[in-house]
Order: structure tokens, then C-alpha cells, then sequence
């Protein structure tokens, strides 16, 4: 198993977890209100195209969340800080959930690593 197997994984069961982590960042922040959903689902969006490799959509969804977020009274940094959280609770469930099957987990790392490179790289996360 490689990076792409773990990609291929994270698409298939992280969007709940990357939702619920991105809804509970901005309700803290925005209250419990739309724009908090709105923008969680967006993100989410922008999180699916990462995951994917789909790098126009990314480009674009992400182009519209900064616009989005701004729009709501958040700094760009609320949206680097989100994907760190986000980032983290799906490290997490991969070392509990996958802790006996050592090449699944390694593949969920792998990708999860190079997931956090491609965030950084453009200078997304905190």
C-alpha cells in the first residue's frame, strides 16, 4: 500500500470527520449560525479536492473560501488553524482505528503527510 491507497481510503470515510472538526471550528468562532455551515461545507469541499489530487478545483474552491471566510469576518489564519485541527483528528483515528493493520496505517500516514506538505507548501495551514 502507497499514499494513493491511503488517499483513497480518506475519501471514502474522512468527509463526516473533516465536517464535524470544520462545523465545530467555525461555530466556535461564528456562532451556531449559517454562515458557520456554509463555510464548514465549503471547506469540506475544499478538503475532498485535496484529498482527491484535484488540483483546479482546489485552487478555486479554496480562491472562494478565503473570499467566503473574509466575507464573514474571519482572518485567513481561522482557516490554517482549522485544517491543523482537522489534520490532527484524522491522524488521530488513524493510529486508534488502524493500530493492527500496520501497512493500512501506513498508507493513511503517508497520505495524511503528504496532505499536510501540499497544505503548508501553499501556505494554508497554520
Amino acid at each position: 500500500m502507497d499514499s494513493a491507497d491511503g488517499r483513497r481510503g480518506l475519501l471514502e470515510w474522512a468527509e463526516p470527520v473533516i465536517y464535524d472538526r470544520l462545523r465545530d471550528a467555525y461555530q466556535r468562532r461564528l456562532g451556531a449560525g449559517d454562515d458557520a455551515l456554509r463555510l464548514a461545507q465549503l471547506h469540506c469541499r475544499v478538503w475532498r479536492a485535496l484529498i482527491a489530487g484535484d488540483e483546479a478545483n482546489y485552487e478555486g474552491l479554496r480562491t472562494e473560501l478565503v473570499a467566503a471566510a473574509m466575507r464573514s469576518g474571519l482572518e485567513v489564519a481561522c482557516l490554517g488553524r482549522g485544517d491543523a485541527q482537522t489534520m490532527a483528528e484524522l491522524l488521530d483515528i488513524v493510529v486508534m482505528r488502524f493500530q493492527r493493520s500496520q501497512r493500512q496505517a501506513s498508507s493513511y500516514r503517508l497520505a495524511l503527510f503528504e496532505l499536510a506538505e501540499r497544505l503548508v507548501a501553499r501556505g494554508d495551514a497554520a
